[in-house]
C-alpha cells in the first residue's frame, strides 16, 4: 500500500534559483509560486537599502545597516550575498538550512552573482532564469513601475544587458511574456525536478520493499489466462 503521495518523501528540500534582469517580474512571479505549489517557500533576503512604502520588514526583507551585514559577511552568515545598484544583499544560511532540514524547496529570487554562489555551492541547486520578451517590453515594464529615476533606469537597463547573456548557465529558460503562462511553466519545471530519481529514492525503495524478493514469485502465476 502507497503510504505517501508520489514525490512527498520525507527527505531534505532542494534550493531553487530564480533570476532575471531587474523589471522583468520574478517577484510576482516567486509570490503567485509559493501561493500554487505545496511545500515551497520563498527566502527573505538580508539586504541595506532603504524600505520602499509598500514592502514590510521580515516579510520582503530583513532590512539591516551596512555594519551589521559585514558583520554577517565576515561571520559567513550568508549563502550567497552580492552588492546589487550599490545596496547589499544576502541569504541567510541559517534559515536556508532550517527549511531545507524541515522538508520545503526553498526559493531564492536573486540575482546572477548570487547564482553562481549558489552553483559553486550547491550543485544540485536547480536554476531557472526569466526572460523579458525583449528589450522594449523591459523598458516599458521599468517605466510603468514608476519607481526608478532616469539615471537609476539607465542603470538597470545597462546591468540588463550583462545579466540576459547568463542564461547559458541556467538549467530552465522561461520567457515572461504573460504572467499565467510563465507561472504554468514554472509550476511544471519544479514539480519535475521533484521526481528526479535522487529525489525520489526513498518513495522507490519503500515500494520495492513491498513486493517479494527476486525469484520468489512464478512469472507465469501474474499473467491473465487466457
Amino acid at each position: 500500500m502507497r503510504t505517501r503521495a508520489s514525490g512527498e518523501n520525507e527527505q531534505r528540500g532542494n534550493l531553487i534559483v530564480l533570476s532575471a534582469p531587474s523589471g522583468t517580474g520574478k517577484t510576482t512571479l516567486a509570490r503567485r509560486l509559493v501561493a500554487s505549489v505545496p511545500r515551497l517557500r520563498v527566502s527573505v533576503s538580508y539586504t541595506t537599502r532603504p524600505r520602499r512604502r509598500d514592502e514590510q520588514a521580515g516579510s520582503d526583507y530583513h532590512f539591516v545597516d551596512r555594519d551589521t551585514f559585514a558583520d554577517m559577511a565576515e561571520h559567513d552568515d550568508f549563502l550567497e550575498w552580492a552588492e546589487i545598484y550599490g545596496h547589499l544583499y544576502g541569504t541567510g544560511r541559517q534559515a536556508t538550512g532550517e527549511i531545507l532540514a524541515g522538508g520545503f524547496d526553498l526559493l531564492l529570487v536573486i540575482d546572477v552573482q548570487g547564482a553562481e554562489w549558489v552553483r559553486k555551492r550547491d550543485p544540485r541547486a536547480l536554476f531557472i532564469f526569466l526572460l523579458p520578451p525583449d528589450y522594449q517590453a523591459l523598458l516599458q515594464r521599468l517605466r510603468r513601475r514608476g519607481t526608478e529615476s532616469s539615471g537609476t533606469e539607465a542603470e538597470r537597463l545597462l546591468v540588463a544587458g550583462d545579466e540576459i547573456r547568463a542564461w547559458k548557465e541556467y538549467d530552465f529558460l522561461i520567457v515572461n511574456d504573460d504572467l499565467e503562462t510563465s507561472l504554468a511553466a514554472a509550476e511544471a519545471v519544479i514539480v519535475a525536478d521533484r521526481q528526479r530519481r535522487n529525489r525520489m529514492e526513498t518513495v522507490a525503495e519503500e515500494i520495492a520493499a513491498t513486493f517479494p524478493g527476486a525469484g520468489t514469485v512464478n512469472p507465469d502465476s501474474s499473467r491473465s489466462p487466457e
